[in-house]
């Protein structure tokens, strides 16, 4: 199993992209930006899963 990943995913490249309404550096919402710190680790992690597919997708 691999470890999980909860390390906030910015990359200090922050623009919000018009059309999708996500972060072009970490492909995030503003409101998973917003709530980042108050997720656990098992939800930062799967969000991590999610952000990854958004990243394939683009």
């Amino acid at each position: 199993m691999e470890p999980l990943r909860t390390h906030s995913p910015c990359i200090n490249l922050c623009k919000m992209d018009d059309e999708d309404r996500y972060c072009l550096g970490c492909r995030r919402t503003l409101d998973e930006i917003a709530v980042w710190s108050e997720l656990s680790d098992l939800e930062k992690d799967a969000l991590w899963q999610v952000l990854d597919l958004r990243r394939q997708a683009s």
